[in-house]
């Protein structure tokens, strides 16, 4: 008997998961031609952006990114000096991270940008479409933190 084989095109999870790869990468021309961003580098502003102060884990656990990413990144925003680090007063191992005025100049440079991409990338659906994914996306999410 032969075993049983999972047609990867038709699994839902690597559907999902090819289509953010190919939404990211479209969106990241944006910020890469824009600033020279690499996606790593685009998720530490814009997480640092929407929050403020974060540590590395926080932006790792946000961004869902390894913490190598996180630190690679970390480091190229504060050569660009659009990052600080600040060492916290309790734990001289953790570093309290903000953007500075040059980073978060190029964070609200770039937030209409995003916003406008992601307005495109829904007008390509009709309005059940929309619905129907956005509302989707939100069940499978809470689907996922209840088991978590």
């Amino acid at each position: 008997m032969e075993p049983d084989i999972l047609e990867l095109e038709s699994f839902l999870p690597y559907r999902l998961y090819r289509l953010a790869d190919t939404i990211s990468r479209e969106f990241s021309r944006i910020y890469k031609e824009r600033h020279g961003l690499t996606r790593p580098e685009w998720r530490t502003l814009s997480g640092l952006g929407e929050r403020g102060t974060m540590t590395a884990t926080e932006l790792g656990e946000q961004s869902a990114m390894h913490k190598t990413k996180v630190s690679r990144a970390v480091a190229e925003l504060e050569r660009r000096r659009w990052l600080t680090r600040t060492a916290d007063e309790n734990d001289r191992r953790v570093e309290h991270l903000a953007l500075t005025k040059a980073g978060l100049a190029a964070y609200r440079e770039m937030v209409p940008l995003a916003k406008a991409f992601e307005r495109e990338l829904l007008e390509r659906l009709s309005v059940e479409e929309r619905m129907a994914v956005v509302g989707g996306v939100a069940a499978l999410e809470g689907a996922l933190e209840e088991k978590s």
